[in-house]
């Protein structure tokens, strides 16, 4: 009797608690090649689909996916417009901050006036969503900025290197740590203005796979989101090998802010925000108009 042939999917993700997560029951290390020299299988049924992770930050994976290298990838909700045309949304494993997100960080009294006056701020990545946001907010060409790696920009502005940071990830809880102060909250600021969640990070699956296997593979993802969330310590622990500078209580905190009811599907309010984020970056001519944005439902 013959068998079904596996077919490899590479899921791209940073190397982040919440990613790691939600992404736990998915993990497939073989022969010790996983975080911590450990062996990972599978916790759900993948059926016919093997799925390689592919760790890299959130500005590697938004070039990526430029040249529609892996079959399912994490980007900023920034970098959607430029890849639709490969790519849709897959309806889950979103990162959404409601009333909370990406920061403005800096060691001396800056304010959001003072951003646009000159000084140097790192931020993550051009195609980030942290800085579509902080376009909108201080508009387009208002500030001089530098890319650097998300992980180093809060070193980097507590050493003097910059005068002001642009944080995202678990930058959000540690930054105090460094002897930093929050600038502006730009969750917050979109929150507050909009009424909506800020979309800052989706999840995109490859067009050429065909609308059926990417629902199908769309209910495996929402599957193993739900499996994560029912075993949350099991899940919890896995994420800790990526908790960078933070202990259980942290990571396990991050997770919250980021893998919840939105995560699973981003519901009426979720797609509203990612339609008003990218409707507004286009009009403030930051981004290409890029049409409706599909989302794709499981099967």
């Amino acid at each position: 009797m013959s068998q079904t042939a596996h077919k490899t999917i590479h899921i791209g993700h940073s190397p982040d608690p919440d990613d790691a997560f939600m992404w736990y029951p998915l993990a497939n290390f073989p022969n010790g090649s996983g975080p911590g020299g450990k062996t990972y299988t599978p916790t759900i049924d993948t059926g016919v689909y093997d799925f390689v992770h592919v760790l890299e930050d959130i500005q590697s994976l938004n070039d990526r996916a430029l040249q529609g290298e892996l079959e399912i990838t994490a980007i900023s909700i920034h970098q959607y417009p430029y890849v639709a045309g490969d790519y849709a949304l897959t309806s889950c494993g979103a990162s959404m901050g409601d009333g909370y997100g990406p920061m403005v960080v800096a060691s001396k009294s800056v304010s959001l006036d003072d951003l646009k006056s000159g000084i140097r701020i790192a931020i993550p990545g051009e195609r980030t969503t942290a800085h579509l946001a902080l376009q909108l907010l201080l508009g387009k060409g208002a500030y001089d900025y530098e890319v650097v790696m998300f992980d180093k920009i809060i070193p980097a502005v507590a050493a003097g290197r910059f005068d002001a940071g642009l944080i995202i990830h678990e930058g959000q809880l540690t930054f105090a740590d460094a002897g930093l102060r929050c600038v502006v909250d730009l969750g917050e600021w979109w929150t507050q203005t909009c009424g909506l969640p800020l979309p800052l990070g989706g999840n995109c699956i490859r067009r050429d796979l065909g609308v059926q296997a990417m629902r199908n593979i769309c209910h495996i993802l929402v599957q193993s989101i739900e499996y994560a969330l029912a075993h949350r310590d099991e899940a919890v622990a896995y994420a800790l090998n990526y908790a960078r500078d933070m202990g259980a209580d942290l990571a396990s905190q991050f997770v919250d802010m980021y893998v919840n009811d939105r995560t699973l599907d981003y519901g009426d309010a979720g797609r509203r925000a990612v339609i008003q984020l990218l409707r507004e970056g286009a009009e403030a001519g930051i981004i290409p108009a890029c049409g409706n944005i599909d989302f794709i439902e499981p099967a």
